[in-house]
């Protein structure tokens, strides 16, 4: 059986990492089975899924996402961020304002660089979409916010965002004392969501800080999630919790974005973080990984 060796770099933004592959100079010929593969944490590299770096007939560079399951995702925050630092870094594209490619159309991304490389990226994420048809979710009226929905065996009170991908945004209590293991499946397949849906549980701590436990519809719970992120806190200024038009730092477990929302846009600024480089060997049909090789002997850092 044949092998070929594929070079990655592990990259995280608020600890939503995911396997990022160079396709401007190589090809991957099958990443729904390669992101099953490689995203298993202990057989595997371990991620959230892979991304993949391709070029763009119409901006700098095309963002490909595949989630653990293999399933295609339209849209992801924290990714596009590090897609964007590895863009800078690797100078495929050396600029500080760069146009990125994605299913959910062209994202515009802002460097804030420090020693040379990427550090933090913001994003103008685009117009959030409300009307139902269009997340989609399956109620009547011109848009779900503060709506009460019965789903996971219970009573929710529902706001329904798409950032790209759909979100449900659920406000209540502290959400790391939920059984997100059991509710978030639940929400995820359930048939008010066509398409399955992102779910985000929020306490709000003041006016202008959420804390968030998100499930991602394909991957799980994940520590963070950006265009969670950027639902939660459009959710909190319809319901009334926040203002528009003010910094809202929402809280994840792997860290903090910074969320600006008004009704043309929401700008999304966060880290973007290298973990490391190297290479893997897999089969010609990505029936098992076959070995790890690195560069320089080790784990380019």
């Amino acid at each position: 059986m044949s092998k070929e060796t594929l070079r990655f770099v592990k990259m995280h933004g608020c600890g939503n990492d995911y396997i990022y592959f160079d396709c401007f100079n190589q090809t991957i010929a099958d990443p729904e089975g390669l992101s099953i593969l490689l995203s298993d944490r202990h057989k595997g590299v371990g991620g959230d899924g892979i991304i993949l770096v391709c070029p763009s007939e119409t901006a700098d560079g095309k963002m490909r996402i595949f989630n653990a399951d293999g399933s295609e995702a339209m849209m992801c925050g924290n990714g596009i961020r590090c897609v964007a630092k590895f863009l800078y870094d690797t100078g495929l594209c050396r600029k500080k304002h760069l146009e990125i490619d994605t299913l959910s159309g062209v994202k515009y991304c802002d460097i804030i660089e420090e020693g040379g490389e990427a550090a933090a990226v913001t994003v103008d994420m685009g117009r959030a979409e409300l009307v139902p048809e269009r997340i989609p979710v399956s109620l009547p009226g011109e848009s779900v916010v503060g709506r009460k929905i019965a789903v996971a065996g219970g009573e929710y009170q529902a706001t329904c965002v798409s950032m790209g991908n759909p979100h449900c945004v659920i406000f209540g209590g502290d959400p790391m004392e939920l059984d997100l293991e059991a509710i978030g499946p639940r929400f995820e397949k359930d048939k008010i969501f066509p398409n399955g849906v992102n779910t985000e549980f929020i306490e709000v701590l003041d006016s202008r800080t959420l804390k968030m436990r998100v499930w991602e519809r394909g991957s799980g719970e994940t520590m963070a999630c950006g265009t969670g992120a950027c639902a939660a806190a459009v959710a909190a200024c319809l319901n009334g919790y926040c203002r528009m038009g003010e910094d809202i730092t929402v809280r994840l477990r792997g860290g903090d974005l910074v969320i600006n929302y008004t009704p043309e846009r929401v700008l999304m600024t966060g880290e973007a973080v290298k973990v490391f480089s190297g290479e893997v060997k897999v089969s010609s049909t990505f029936s098992k990984v076959a070995g790890f090789g690195t560069e320089s002997q080790g784990l380019k850092r």
